[in-house]
């Protein structure tokens, strides 16, 4: 394979100018001591085998006393990479300040009976669901380095210590290195069983550690998947029909091969077609010249309104799938004298990462290899193995660093189309990239459902039934149809279950009934961030501030009347209460919204302050609180919960996809909005973990944040809002 080089030109502007700045996981439950021991084994090892300074799989300490910790899972802007990094060196007891990092690849896991585990990076599962295998691998490499040194010695295991990758033994004032020892310790067997440290004792995790990434995004040094550049590298451009499900009917090449840098036009599959070109623009304008005959299919007049009616008509009448049931909600409902209704909805969302999607393939008949960023690595080359026609040891993925993905990348469509684009071009490499309209057009979409909540009120103005029902698209039935069960997909009701650690409901109703009916349109949904945490919130949440305007109760106070037996719940909206100062009046013309909910295996809760000024809605402040149970890096944790603040009010405010003529309309950020700078309220972080569980970080956050928005606009227009976005709402008082 030629070097890999980068393409700096973008790097180098960015630098001139100053703008440089910054239930899907696999699991597998290989013991960790074994999986090292199989990865040692004669002839487990990749060609070429163990590299020098390696100690385990996991670990590489060189003579300079530099640390490698291997990491398996993808790095995308959330900080898993460095906080994997202090989870190992804490167990370790090495320097931190010389460790340093390398991706793992799928096919060497592979290799290596898989003893890095599950390589998949979603559903807040970075950290807390590797936590505690690789503070093990930690664990047994300091063991296997202490005992190396204990032999060379002479002495007691024992009667050694350590301190930042030193190795003492105080009766004969003996001491040596990590690196001094780290060749011999390669050579001892893993223990078996090893003892991990308590939260409590940790001196590297448990602090807001500078990220390992951070020097290399800021001088440009570091390599995204679209920064790529090969010697003899050409670029594809794919465009597929814009309605899903539509296919290829024709185009002429002809009209666009003479345009400079033009190599061909190719079929890529019976959708979609690709112009090769030297560079991205020759390709660019190749692309939108070329004359291009789709068969549209039945999904060509499908609009926003027709899948709305489609959706709607689940809201009515029985389903079979019930999420939560306790009491009879409906025979409550059906013989109160008042009841409470609403129904609100959600539109279909994109990922819309900045890095659009991109893959840099190169093809033999002998062996397939990919550079591609993606969450899914071992998915990823399953994908690539099979579009490339070879057994999976003659194909590898090279991960590459994420400029944003959000989920997107989750799925492995791209991989494919990259591998069939390539295979036209034997030993070529071929980068696909697709453009902003492509990424947008061509995604896997948060799902568009709606709600219809009913309830009561009983005589002390506490609820006495509620019935919500959810209608609408199922991730599941597309991504993984055989995760449908007899009645649906049970994936819909995060955080609504009755007792579940990773997201149940947080009030007491003697008479509850959550259902879902299913109702799936033909644009392809996937795993958005906070996935169906966050029409659930927006759901249940403002439906509560409903009723506690009805019972003529503080919405706050209201909230606690239902939450005795949901301490963990209560503490996190307690915290914000109080920072936000809930219980004083506000400033004149600030307006305050509550919100709390459970997801992803952690409690969170968020108080808006906004404005609105002659129909123009500005959020003020944001005061947030997370109680994740384990904290490896606080810092970390503040920098995701403001993101998904930024991710949350920007799809509330100014996201949501129209379907226009069977396609998606918007294909560029003039038309799907993100927030900008100035649109940015200032986010007061609370991070209170309570320790003796692992819950997520990245995505849980984000579920309150429309909701507390959405009830602070209440509060200030007395309108309620109840189909999102609101960039087209009305906002002028009622």
């Amino acid at each position: 394979m030629s070097a890999v080089t980068m393409d700096v030109a973008r790097r180098h502007f960015l630098k001139a100018t100053g703008l440089a700045a910054g239930g899907l996981a696999l699991e597998f439950t290989l013991p960790v001591a074994g999986a090292m021991a199989q990865a040692q084994a004669p002839g487990a090892a990749p060609a070429g085998a163990a590299p020098t300074g390696e100690v385990t799989a996991w670990l590489l300490i060189h003579p300079d006393e530099s640390v490698v910790i291997r990491i398996a899972r993808a790095e995308m802007g959330q900080g898993t990479l460095t906080g994997l990094a202090q989870l190992v060196a804490e167990e370790l007891e090495c320097d931190w300040a010389k460790v340093r990092f390398e991706l793992v690849k799928p096919g060497a896991n592979r290799a290596r009976a898989r003893v890095w585990r599950d390589m998949g990076t979603g559903g807040s599962r970075g950290i807390r669901g590797s936590q505690d295998y690789v503070r093990k691998a930690g664990a047994a490499a300091r063991s296997m380095l202490v005992s190396a040194a204990a032999q060379q010695w002479a002495v007691p295991v024992a009667e050694c210590s350590v301190d930042s990758g030193t190795i003492r033994h105080a009766t004969s004032r003996r001491q040596t290195t990590f690196g001094a020892v780290a060749a011999a310790a390669n050579k001892l067997p893993i223990p078996e069983d090893v003892v991990l440290k308590d939260p409590s004792q940790w001196r590297i995790a448990g602090k807001p550690l500078k990220r390992l990434d951070t020097a290399d995004k800021l001088n440009g040094s570091l390599v995204y998947g679209m920064d790529l550049s090969m010697p003899g590298m050409i670029v594809a451009l794919p465009k597929a029909c814009p309605v899903h499900g539509g296919t290829l009917v024709s185009f002429d090449k002809q009209a666009v091969l003479r345009m400079p840098g033009v190599r061909d036009v190719i079929k890529v599959d019976d959708a979609t077609v690709a112009v090769l070109a030297d560079r991205f623009w020759q390709a660019k304008r190749a692309l939108d010249a070329l004359p291009i005959v789709w068969d549209k299919g039945p999904n060509a007049s499908v609009s926003s309104a027709s899948i709305a009616a489609l959706i709607s008509g689940g809201l009515q009448g029985d389903t079979p799938f019930v999420g939560n049931r306790q009491g009879d909600a409906k025979a409550q409902l059906q013989g109160a004298s008042r009841v409470i209704e609403a129904d609100y909805g959600t539109p279909f969302q994109n990922h819309a990462p900045m890095e659009p999607l991109s893959a840099t393939v190169q093809w033999t008949a002998q062996r397939c290899d990919v550079w591609a960023p993606t969450q899914v690595a071992e998915a990823a080359l399953a994908t690539v193995a099979d579009a490339a026609g070879l057994d999976i040891t003659a194909c590898e993925v090279h991960p590459m660093r994420i400029g944003g993905s959000f989920g997107r990348r989750l799925a492995t469509d791209y991989l494919a189309m990259a591998v069939r684009i390539a295979k036209q071009r034997p030993g070529v490499p071929v980068k696909m990239m697709w453009t902003r309209e492509e990424d947008m057009r061509q995604g896997r979409f948060h799902p568009v459902t709606q709600c219809r909540l009913r309830a009561t009120l009983d005589g002390q103005g506490r609820i006495g039934a509620l019935h919500m029902r959810i209608a609408g698209q199922s991730i599941t039935s597309f991504v993984n149809p055989k995760g449908i069960t007899a009645n649906g997909d049970a994936t819909v009701f995060q955080g609504l279950l009755a007792d579940s650690p990773e997201g149940h409901f947080g009030y007491e109703v003697p008479h509850l009934l959550i259902d879902h009916a299913m109702r799936n349109p033909h644009v392809r949904p996937g795993y958005w961030r906070g996935v169906n945490t966050n029409q659930n919130a927006i759901y249940s949440e403002c439906f509560i501030d409903e009723l506690a305007h009805a019972a003529g109760k503080d919405p706050f106070e209201f909230r606690k009347l239902h939450m005795a037996k949901r301490p963990k719940h209560l503490a996190v909206l307690q915290a914000v209460a109080d920072r936000a100062g809930w219980t004083t009046p506000a400033p004149k013309g600030v307006f305050r919204g509550i919100a709390q909910y459970m997801g992803f295996g952690s409690y969170t809760a968020a108080v808006a302050e906004v404005s609105v000024k002659d129909g123009q809605l500005k959020v003020l402040r944001i005061v947030a609180a997370t109680d994740p149970g384990h904290v490896v890096n606080p810092q970390q944790v503040e920098a995701q919960v403001a993101g998904s603040f930024v991710y949350g009010l920007g799809a509330a405010l100014f996201g949501g996809n129209t379907v226009k003529d069977g396609a998606i309309a918007e294909t560029n950020f003039d038309t799907y909005g993100v927030m900008r700078l100035y649109d940015m309220p200032a986010v007061e972080v609370i991070v209170m973990p309570s320790g003796g569980f692992w819950g997520g970080v990245g995505e849980p956050t984000i579920a309150v944040a429309a909701p507390a928005v959405l009830n602070a606009v209440f509060a200030a227009t007395g309108k309620r809002i109840r189909q999102l976005p609101l960039k087209d709402t009305d906002l002028s008082k009622a």
